[in-house]
């Protein structure tokens, strides 16, 4: 495939659609320059006193009109006829006074001219003259006057309408291959000399890594797979959440295949005009024939490949046409050989299924969330680029980061980085590593934030209540840090670390999560006899999560082992509508009555094991109220011994109010928020 700018000089010229016009320019400062020199000229060559007929007629009754008609130019009278009217001005050079001869730059007679219509004035014109023996020695005629504003006037004007002419044609000329070129292409060639990205800068995705090397090979050596008889996948699709490696995916195939990619957006393709977005997809695949065998990378597929058919209104809309044109190029009756489509989307649910099929996108590439040990090596890929401390292992931030894509992991890095250069270090140690790692996914520390010592005790108790039931609970992950320092929405989390990364859940685990999620409501209700809205997030996750049991897990005794609704996101109000609840009224209120049977006995045993251990619940929230922030081996020694018998370190004020520092005695560490939470939360470390 040609690039634009190759199939249109005129953007090298500097015209055309996104250059700037040099030539237009130049041309409209010519012509604005010869018109300013005409008014200049004419300007100058009116430049004469003027005087009235009265004030004439006195200057020759005193004699000091001058008569030379040797000197050059000739001091003589004439009479000038401007203009189609009936008036003319009378023209000659007088004596200036001697106190004036100074401002006429030391010269002693200066240029006057007199308005005077000679049909009315001639027998008095005359009359004055012979008074003195004077005449009109010359006379310009109406048609030497015409010639001369021609020339001092018309002639630069005509010039400058004239060099506008060609400025005008010049753009509309422009415009019109600019419009002609709306459905052109947009797909641009990868520069593979600037910032060239390979296989060995992707981490944590080692089966996506190996497909698709399977196309790099096949375009290096196409013999090696077709001995057998096999022919390389016509589109591969790379689904995955976002920030996990897809685009960056793609770039190292282009760095590691010798042939042409092009990369292009889905969203490139829509336009507000009806035919454009098809246009322009056969144009890409036109020129990519011409360049086969080559790569084409269409980043955000879904915003031209959704799902056809789902409008309130039906009808054919230019998106769809768009999609029907995608279609036909990759697999329809003339279809040729050598042009690869590799795609990315983070929502292949709304794909349309045509769209999906062997023949098209033959490969399906899944580039999940990294597992720890791709989470590592992703941590020492951007390490690289950065100063870490020696002795630091990134094994154990590895650990401390589950769920967190690659994206996310990169910004671990920078803002590690960015708080060692703040705080002055010459190296990156844990303690920052730690800090950055709360900080993008939760927010920033609000140490400077005002709370109330009211509130700060209720964000205590509430905190204890889920600490002491993860103690308490059998099949909980283990508890990691407790703390009641602001951090982003919320007041206050309760942090749990996974041991190792886990796919699945059983029933026992999620009853006790359900007893975890309760322990704050219980523990304030307990303590002060009365709730806060601080457990909305609770509240909202217990649910979900009780819903999830019953309708999707097949987790209930009382309805069994079936699905109960479309668990598909609703992307269309259309598909909302028509698709009808698979269940009965009567079977909706068994559901809802065993949602609440499971969060009533959640709040029960939750409520049961915090009465039973009140004391140890007390202890916690004294010293989450003393020392803010404790972590799992504080807590075990109030389970064990009912007191702290190692405290941590006393918190110290924030340095700055407008940007508080991080605590100087350990990492600030907090957990993920519960959305919408106000006075606590709860949640695993990057979940």
């Amino acid at each position: 495939m040609q690039n634009d700018n190759d199939r249109d000089p005129d953007r090298q010229n500097g015209g055309g659609e996104g250059g700037f016009n040099w030539k237009g320019i130049v041309l409209l400062s010519i012509a604005l320059g010869l018109f300013a020199l005409a008014i200049m000229a004419r300007s100058n060559s009116s430049g004469a006193v003027e005087k009235s007929y009265q004030a004439f007629k006195e200057m020759v009754a005193q004699g000091k009109i001058q008569i030379d008609e040797k000197s050059n130019p000739p001091h003589v009278l004439q009479i000038v006829q401007r203009d189609n009217s009936k008036k003319q001005y009378i023209s000659g050079w007088f004596e200036v006074d001697e106190k004036d001869v100074a401002k006429n730059n030391g010269e002693k007679y200066a240029r006057f001219r007199t308005p005077i219509i000679l049909d009315y004035a001639k027998e008095d014109l005359q009359k004055t003259l012979d008074s003195k023996g004077l005449s009109i020695h010359d006379q310009v005629t109406e048609e030497d006057a015409g010639w001369a504003t021609l020339l001092t006037f018309y002639l630069p004007l005509l010039l400058l309408i004239f060099l506008l002419y060609l400025l005008f044609r010049h753009q509309i000329r422009m415009a019109g291959r600019g419009a002609m070129s709306f459905g052109k292409s947009k797909a641009k060639m990868m520069a593979l000399d600037k910032n060239k990205i390979t296989f060995k800068d992707v981490a944590g995705v080692e089966e996506a890594k190996e497909e698709v090397w399977e196309i790099v090979e096949f375009l290096k050596d196409p013999k090696k797979f077709q001995r057998l008889g096999g022919r390389i996948p016509k589109g591969v699709l790379m689904v995955g959440s976002p920030g996990t490696g897809k685009t960056l995916l793609a770039r190292a195939i282009a760095g590691e295949a010798d042939v042409p990619f092009f990369s292009i957006s889905g969203s490139d393709f829509v336009e507000m005009f009806v035919g454009v977005g098809a246009s322009r997809v056969r144009d890409m695949f036109e020129q990519g024939k011409k360049n086969a065998p080559c790569l084409i990378f269409i980043d955000e597929i879904d915003a031209v490949g959704r799902h056809r058919g789902h409008g309130l209104g039906g009808g054919h809309d230019e998106r769809e046409q768009t999609l029907n044109a995608l279609l036909v190029e990759m697999d329809g009756f003339d279809t040729q050989e050598g042009v690869i489509i590799i795609a990315a989307t983070n929502r292949p649910d709304v794909l349309d299924p045509a769209l999906l099929r062997p023949g098209r996108f033959d490969r399906q590439i899944t580039v999940a969330l990294p597992d720890v040990k791709g989470r590592e090596e992703i941590l020492r890929v951007h390490a690289k680029k950065v100063k870490i401390a020696d002795g630091v292992d990134l094994a154990v931030v590895a650990r401390g980061t589950p769920g967190y894509s690659g994206a996310e992991l990169a910004n671990v890095i920078n803002e590690a980085a960015l708080l060692a250069a703040r705080k002055g270090l010459k190296a990156i140690t844990l303690r920052e590593l730690e800090e950055a790692r709360d900080k993008v996914r939760w927010g920033k520390e609000r140490r400077s934030l005002a709370i109330s010592e009211k509130e700060k005790e209720n964000t205590a108790y509430h905190e204890a209540g889920h600490a002491i039931l993860l103690c308490l609970l059998e099949n909980t992950e283990p508890l990691h840090k407790v703390t009641i320092i602001p951090r982003g929405p919320s007041l206050g989390s309760t942090m749990w670390l996974p041991e190792e990364d886990k796919f699945t859940n059983r029933k026992n685990e999620l009853l006790d999560q359900l007893v975890v999620t309760m322990g704050g409501r219980v523990a304030e209700d307990i303590v002060f006899g009365d709730v806060t809205n601080g457990a909305s997030g609770d509240i909202r996750q217990a649910t979900g999560m009780a819903r999830k049991m019953v309708c999707e897990w097949g987790m209930s005794d009382e309805l069994g082992m079936i699905e109960y609704g479309d668990h598909q996101e609703h992307l269309f109000l259309a598909r909302e509508l028509s698709s009808p609840r698979n269940y009965s009224e009567a079977t909706a209120q068994k559901i809802d009555a065993e949602v609440k049977k499971l969060i009533d006995n959640a709040y029960d045993k939750a409520k049961e094991l915090i009465v039973k251990h009140r004391e140890k619940l007390n202890a916690i929230a004294q010293g989450l109220l003393e020392y803010e922030t404790l972590d799992a081996s504080h807590i075990k020694e109030i389970m064990e011994h009912g007191e702290l018998r190692n405290p941590p370190s006393s918190p110290t004020p924030p340095d700055l109010p407008s940007e508080p520092a991080p605590h100087p005695e350990k990492p600030a560490e907090a957990a993920k928020p519960d959305e919408g939470e106000l006075p606590g939360g709860l949640a695993p470390a990057g979940a």
